[in-house]
């Protein structure tokens, strides 16, 4: 690796040699950072007077004094070196990675019988480093993993051997419930300790086929030995490995190591989703945006993301997956443009969350339009509308043990609940506590009405329930032939996910989302109102059954005392003389008496 200093005037003297270039002004502040397949062509280009450069280039240009380069092996080197450079400098005009985060990582510690841990700070002395996470969710997943896994000390204490053998130590609490072996009293010795370690750090790097086969052999060898109890440990443990492999599996386990990198941009920005994966499980994914500074091209931009991204994130991927094409390959760069298969159903995930961020952003930019056409707004964001959701119906079923089956609808205007709009159902055609009929049936029934009275349909259908409850209510709009006219999700209670029909992976919006409140607030608000309509429905049936137990009180009378009071509680509190005005003197008497005969029953 060499480096020379020019005068901009003597850029003809630079070699056709791969390399980065510096740029700096009168004060000598470095105020541009690039790389190149060609030194000579690319340094020339920016003064050559034929070139029709825009004018953030040519600001730029009338500001360089002096030029300094680096010459190395190949363009991927290049790249690298930009990379290092830049982030180092953060010159005024290169792209820059709107991202001023610090991510957490887990720390395997430089001592005797080494500790696992989170930590935002890096300092290599200290140990190894595994991460950046990018969230702490993702970051206690692997940790809580590890540790149901092995048996690895969570304590500070200082376990050096004569530490340990001068016997002031006491094993705690963790030892007593299993969670660790206690080393500190010399009950574990640090050989098997480590033998465990090693296979945690296969984990930690993603190398998760090592630690299965590691429980596989172990688990035949107790079992061989007749030491049944221990194998069936192994044989645990091997199990939490596959259902944590299959929890977090995007594509299939064939696709080892692999980044996925994706852009989308606009005229001011680009926005870069990446994703990676080993052995077909998600273990990283992070949106970025890009702040465009001299008109640079997607494949500029996608190239500047990737290399800064994998230098955070400290890839070791075999295969890159693009989508967009490279104008020529990058010795050193594996590059694949997927057309089918599990890499090109990765492009398009990662793509989508690309969209997703582009969206995101898009919104944040209307902060000063009101908070009802925010929230609404930033809805349609997240779940990717045509149209902006100011129409919005909610469905919720309610029964208990299967009997008195009711539903709900409510409806929201304009982020707001249009209580006028409100529907209750009485189930009518099914027969037991059958809830995707059930949903089957009121959906059906309330668009079926619209349809028949030309009234306008919503601009987004909520089913409360999963995927069970949504697939009925698709049912219904497909008989009725107005299945695509209109979106309709299904949000399930448990993890707030939202289901759209066909998609075998749900959407998880922020949690602090103002959007997800609101549908949030629908949702309960279905439910309250259901519940009431449940609750007053059996209730009515209760009293019903026990009025129609009253001699010369029958079903009809019951009815009727029902539809003119309006509630049980208002016929309890009812004189004779009121009760009498509705049925007439005989009955009322007869039903007076027997309120008093039961009363406190």
């Amino acid at each position: 690796m060499e480096s020379s200093s020019f005068l901009p005037t003597e850029h003809l003297t630079l070699p056709d040699h791969p390399g980065v270039y510096k740029y700096f002004n009168v004060d000598n502040e470095l105020i541009y950072v690039g790389k190149a397949k060609s030194l000579k062509k690319r340094v020339g280009s920016y003064f050559n007077k034929n070139t029709g450069v825009n004018l953030k280039t040519r600001r730029m240009v009338k500001e360089i004094k002096r030029i300094e380069i680096t010459l190395v092996d190949s363009e991927f080197d290049a790249l690298l070196l930009e990379n290092n450079l830049i982030k180092k400098s953060h010159p005024r005009y290169n792209i820059l990675l709107r991202d001023d985060k610090t991510y957490p990582y887990l720390l395997l510690t430089k001592e005797n019988f080494p500790r696992i841990f989170p930590t935002r700070k890096m300092i290599p002395k200290k140990g190894t480093y595994f991460g950046p996470f990018a969230s702490v969710k993702a970051m206690n997943t692997v940790l809580d993993l590890i540790r149901e896994l092995f048996t690895i000390r969570t304590c500070k204490l200082d376990l050096s051997p004569y530490k340990v053998a001068e016997g002031k130590y006491k094993v705690c609490l963790e030892y007593h419930i299993g969670n660790c072996q206690g080393p500190c009293v010399g009950l574990q010795n640090e050989e098997a300790y480590l033998a465990d370690l090693e296979q945690a750090k296969h984990i930690l790097k993603g190398n998760l086929g090592v630690a299965k086969s590691y429980f596989r052999k172990e688990m035949q060898f107790h079992a061989e030995n007749l030491e049944f109890e221990k194998a069936h440990k192994m044989k645990e443990k091997l199990d939490s490995l596959e259902k944590y492999q299959a929890k977090s599996l995007v594509a299939s386990p064939s696709i080892n190591n692999i980044d996925v990198c994706t852009l989308v941009s606009d005229d001011k920005s680009a926005y870069v989703n990446y994703m990676r994966v080993k052995n077909g499980a998600l273990m990283t994914s992070k949106n970025v945006e890009l702040k465009k500074k001299l008109d640079e091209s997607d494949e500029q931009l996608l190239l500047t993301a990737l290399i800064r991204l994998q230098d955070q994130f400290q890839s070791d991927a075999e295969e890159v997956l693009l989508n967009i094409e490279l104008s020529e390959p990058i010795e050193g760069l594996n590059v694949v443009l997927p057309k089918i298969g599990d890499k090109k159903k990765l492009i398009q995930l990662s793509l989508k969350n690309a969209l997703y961020y582009k969206k995101e952003k898009a919104l944040l930019l209307g902060l000063n339009e009101d908070k009802k056409d925010r929230v609404i707004r930033k809805l349609q964001q997240d779940l990717s509308l045509t149209e902006i959701p100011d129409h919005i119906e909610c469905f919720d079923n309610s029964n208990i043990q299967g009997t008195n089956p009711v539903a709900s609808m409510v409806c929201f205007l304009n982020g707001k609940p249009a209580i006028k709009e409100y529907r209750h159902y009485h189930i009518k055609t099914v027969v037991g506590p059958d809830d995707f009929a059930s949903m089957k049936e009121v959906v059906g029934r309330r668009y079926k009405r619209l349809l028949e009275e030309g009234k306008p349909m919503p601009k987004l259908i909520v089913i409360d329930g999963g995927k069970g409850q949504l697939s009925s209510a698709v049912e219904a709009l497909k008989e009725l032939g107005v299945y695509g006219q209109m979106p309709i999700i299904g949000i399930a209670k448990r993890l707030e996910e939202i289901y759209f029909p066909g998609d075998s992976y749900p959407i998880h919006i922020d949690k602090k989302s103002e959007s997800l409140r609101l549908l949030q607030r629908i949702r309960d608000e279905a439910h309250r109102f259901a519940i009431k309509f449940h609750r007053n429905v059996r209730s009515k049936n209760a009293f019903g059954t026990q009025l129609t137990e009253i001699p010369g009180i029958g079903k009809n009378t019951a009815d009727t005392l029902l539809t003119y009071f309006k509630s049980v509680k208002k016929i309890s509190e009812a004189s004779e003389e009121e009760i009498a005005g509705v049925i007439g003197t005989s009955r009322a008497k007869t039903l007076v008496e027997w309120k008093e005969k039961n009363k406190g029953a």
